[in-house]
């Protein structure tokens, strides 16, 4: 049978179950209709059948069964409409292109024809016409070859013998291409998707999973799963669909809310934010490093990993690096809880507990409960019981002051409406003490902030036990009068309400031992993208604050930007070290996909270890380099050739290596309209020529690139070369590389080796 045979009879197949699709689709939204009809009937019946009297007992116990009744109702309802809304964004992610691979094989002696795309799909009789890609057996379509072959089950693993793959490229249910392949995916689909000009939105690439990328994302067993990947590997796009994967392999363990990802920016947030929608998958929680960290610190401007990197950049000295790098090491962090522990006798700082202008509970007064505790218990156990000690005499106050005058004179004032809330809220029944009752739960209102205060141990002062710690630290790091101006400094910004990145989880850390508490045990996943700008310490207290959850880490030690000028120790070996009694994983992805094979190649010459990066072969235009006589030619020169590229793509970046730098170049275009800034806000890439500072580019990727001044000046030696690799790895299609009188000693190599074209303005 000729390929032109076979691809009328797979499009028939196509038609076929193109139809399905709509008629299911058709009939899903005639039940969403009538579910969500029936919806409101409920919700609006909940409120009428709600209003009954409720001075009767009677009458509060019949209104309490009928109150759960419909709450059950409604709740029933709501997911049911749920489910229904999740089957129709399923089928409308499978119109117009069903499926993109089928395999055939023999099991057992019987033949067996199965089409793989991004859900399930069975017809009337129950006949699997798609399977998932993340069913077991689907797991052969990406790592098998023709031949003897296995899977998973649940009684074991099966063997079966593949005879055939085949890979569908299918647009609005017409066939665009059809291959056989032997290969995990077939060059020329790669060749056809990886041509298409960027999007607002990352897509999902279930249908190029490639072999390396199906290990990362079907990995159920590792504790740390590192992935050490070449820019435009598919490193973002491989965690993306394992968090699909994962979702669909615990369905009955995990859901979408258990899941974080540590996103490098808002911008990444956004761009990322399609993929699983678009698998029929919740997006699960995702935060900035940042985020985090203010969340948990609240009422303290923390700097931001940004705001740090453009200080760096200006001024730098030695000794700060060598604090800077002891202090975000997981070392520090121990060090701080050992220094703790063996300061047993040690009074903790604590705070006043302010209620409406005085003191509630003094600092003297905790100080004593805690004083008074047992020093052969733990500081967090002496903690807990002081908390607890704390928390008994509040209650004991509440008691004591329910029949004060004051008190008595607040109910005769409250409304009869409140009155009767206050009875319903807390099921108060009528009897001789019930007007105490009353007064007493009146006061837990009133006293809710100071139960909120010991909850959140707003009475320990984590800012000034850090700073005893510190000035008692057997360090060796600087000279003692340098490490105490360092404690000076932090004190003075803590009095401003600010913070250094560096210190924010050092903090974070001691505040969580002391008091034994900000751990969360319902997360089982977090994912960190960009972990090469992670600090060993943040990875640890990451690690402490979510101890029940397995990390994935994805990282190019080669793209990082903002800690390269003074951190060196390798990244796998870092995190080995850190995690070394976790089951680890390390995977590496050398072939880059996201660049035409001369943008590829141009930019691993920038590194020192060229060989490992292995180029797609996608052709392209060489990158061009411009370099201009001066200032006014320079950025003359800039503004004509963002113009010519804007004109073939849709997507053009100007990226500088920081935000003055941005700033300076939007300046230059004056009140044209032609260029947008990008800052640290944006939280979409909006279309047409853009310029933002290389940190807020991270994991993106852009038709054209522009490098703004790739001088001599602005990258003067090897201290850059991470940074102007990762700007020229974020170009698909063009890259351009301006400069001003003279090129970075960086990139003349390129030149010479003419994978460049120079031209000289």
């Amino acid at each position: 049978m000729t390929i032109e045979d076979s691809k009328k009879i797979e499009q028939k197949r196509v038609d076929k179950v193109a139809d399905i699709i709509d008629d299911k689709l058709e009939k899903v939204s005639q039940y969403l209709e009538k579910a969500h009809s029936e919806t409101g009937n409920i919700e609006r019946n909940y409120g009428e059948n709600t209003k009954v009297n409720t001075l009767e007992v009677d009458d509060q116990m019949e209104t309490n069964a009928s109150v759960q009744q419909q709450k059950q109702l409604v709740y029933l309802a709501v997911e049911n409409e749920n489910i229904l809304n999740a089957n129709e964004q399923k089928l409308k992610n499978l119109q117009g292109s069903p499926y993109f691979g089928r395999i055939d094989i023999v099991e057992d002696g019987e033949k067996d024809t199965l089409y793989i795309g991004t859900s399930t799909l069975q017809d009337e009789d129950g006949e699997f016409l798609i399977y998932d890609w993340r069913a077991p057996i689907s797991g052969i379509y990406y790592n098998g070859t023709l031949g003897k072959v296995s899977y998973p089950t649940p009684n074991g693993t099966a063997e079966v013998d593949l005879k055939r793959k085949r890979q569908f490229q299918i647009i609005h249910n017409k066939i665009k291409n059809m291959f056989d392949t032997n290969e995990t995916v077939g060059d020329e689909i790669l060749q056809s998707v990886l041509s298409e000009y960027s999007d607002e939105y990352l897509k999902n690439i279930v249908a190029t999973i490639q072999h390396e990328q199906n290990t990362i994302i079907r990995d159920t067993h590792s504790d740390v799963l590192l992935v050490q990947g070449v820019a435009g590997s598919g490193k973002t796009s491989a965690i993306l669909q394992r968090v699909a994967f994962l979702l669909y392999h615990s369905r009955s363990s995990l859901n979408a809310d258990q899941i974080i990802l540590f996103s490098p920016n808002k911008l990444f947030s956004n761009y990322i934010s399609e993929v699983l929608p678009s698998l029929g998958e919740r997006n699960m929680r995702q935060v900035t490093l940042n985020e985090f960290i203010s969340l948990r610190l609240t009422g303290i401007q923390v700097e931001t990993l940004f705001e740090r990197y453009e200080k760096d950049e200006k001024n730098l000295p030695q000794e700060m690096i060598d604090m800077r790098l002891y202090k975000e090491s997981g070392s520090f962090l121990e060090d701080l809880e050992n220094l703790e522990n063996a300061n047993k006798n040690h009074l903790l700082y604590f705070e006043d507990i302010i209620f409406e202008g005085r003191p509630f509970f003094t600092k003297d007064e905790i100080s004593e409960i805690y004083q008074s505790q047992n020093t052969a218990f733990s500081i967090p156990d002496r903690f807990l019981k002081t908390k607890n000690t704390l928390i008994k005499r509040l209650k004991k106050r509440i008691h004591q002051d329910r029949d004060d005058d004051w008190v008595q004179a607040e109910i005769d004032n409250l409304s009869d409406e409140d009155f009767q809330q206050i009875i319903t809220d807390h099921k108060i029944e009528e009897s001789t003490n019930q007007r105490s009752i009353i007064a007493e739960e009146f006061l837990k209102d009133r006293y809710a902030p100071i139960y909120n205060a010991l909850i959140n141990n707003y009475f320990f002062n984590p800012y000034e036990e850090y700073l005893y710690l510190l000035s008692h630290l057997d360090q060796d790091v600087v000279d003692p009068e340098i490490w105490n101006t360092m404690i000076d400094a932090i004190d003075h910004n803590v009095e401003a309400h600010k913070l250094s990145l560096s210190d924010s989880v050092a903090i974070l850390y001691l505040r969580d031992y002391v008091t034994d508490s900000g751990i969360n045990t319902a997360i089982q996943h977090i994912f960190i993208d960009e972990v090469q700008d992670y600090t060993m310490a943040q990875l640890k207290y990451i690690s402490h604050a979510f101890p029940n959850a397995k990390l994935t880490l994805l990282g190019d030690r080669s793209q990082d930007v903002l800690t390269s000028s003074y951190r060196q120790k390798d990244l796998i070996t870092a995190v080995s070290e850190l995690f070394n009694k976790k089951h680890m994983t390390t995977i590496t992805l050398n072939q880059s996909y996201r660049s035409t094979a001369e943008i590829t190649n141009f930019a691993s010459q920038l590194l020192p270890d060229t060989e490992k990066i292995k180029a797609f072969s996608r052709s392209g235009e060489k990158p061009e380099m411009h370099v201009y006589d001066g200032e006014t030619n320079y950025y003359r020169g800039l503004k004509d050739c963002a113009r010519e590229l804007n004109q073939k793509y849709d997507t053009v970046a100007i990226l500088t290596r920081n935000q003055s730098q941005a700033e300076q170049v939007y300046a230059h275009y004056g009140d044209e309209g032609l260029l947008t800034l990008v800052d640290a806000d944006f939280r979409s890439v909006p279309k047409g020529i853009l310029v933002m500072p290389i940190y807020l580019a991270k994991g993106l990727e852009f038709d054209a690139v522009i490098a703004h001044d790739v001088s001599k000046d602005n990258y003067p030696d090897d201290r850059s070369r991470d940074t102007l690799y990762t700007i020229c790895t974020r170009a698909m299609h063009n890259l351009t590389l301006c400069a001003e009188n003279e090129l970075s000693p960086l990139i003349k190599n390129s030149v010479q080796d003419q994978t460049a074209k120079l031209q000289t303005n």
